[in-house]
């Protein structure tokens, strides 16, 4: 009986590491967006899975609009490519450590900090996926972000977008 305590004890601790570690890491990536800390924001996010799934979203949004929007057809095929390229571009551009931390560090950002982003659901997808729902200040849909572990730590590897951002970036595009 005295054998099995240790056994117990470390067992528990592996298991109540394995579970706390994900919410960890959403700690450090909320210190490191609030602190600007890019290097922190490179190691946590895998951004080249991260850009590729929003262009996906994008490119969905464009090509998958409503019969309504496309019964319009407010521009041609050779159109929607250019604005897909441009959109394309603006996220390589957009989509990095150093944006998101200086978002971070933005005098909006200062200001909200009382109604700071809040995690509305966190959870295990499977033993190595973890799904998070965000909802920023005056956001009525979530963003969604998917980590996955990678080599014994957490990263993010996909952001999916409530479509009110990804038609704010069409417009902007």
């Amino acid at each position: 009986m005295i054998g099995r305590k240790p056994i117990i004890a470390a067992a528990l601790t592996i298991a109540v590491s394995y579970f706390a570690y994900p919410y960890f890491t959403l700690y450090r990536l909320g210190q490191a967006i609030r602190s600007g800390d890019a290097t922190t924001l490179e190691s946590l996010v895998d951004w080249h899975s991260v850009r590729e799934g929003i262009k996906e979203d994008i490119c969905d949004f464009v090509v998958d609009q409503p019969p309504e929007v496309k019964a319009g057809n407010q521009l041609p095929a050779f159109g929607a490519g250019f604005v897909r390229g441009i959109a394309m571009n603006a996220v390589d551009s957009k989509v990095t450590p150093e944006a998101l931390a200086g978002m971070g560090q933005a005098p909006q950002a200062q200001e909200v900090r009382g109604a700071a982003v809040r995690v509305t659901w966190a959870f295990f997808g499977s033993p190595t996926e973890f799904v998070v729902d965000i909802s920023p200040p005056g956001e009525v849909a979530p963003i969604r972000l998917q980590m996955n572990l990678r080599d014994g730590a957490w990263m993010v590897t996909r952001v999916w977008l409530p479509a009110e951002l990804l038609t704010q970036a069409n417009k902007r595009t």
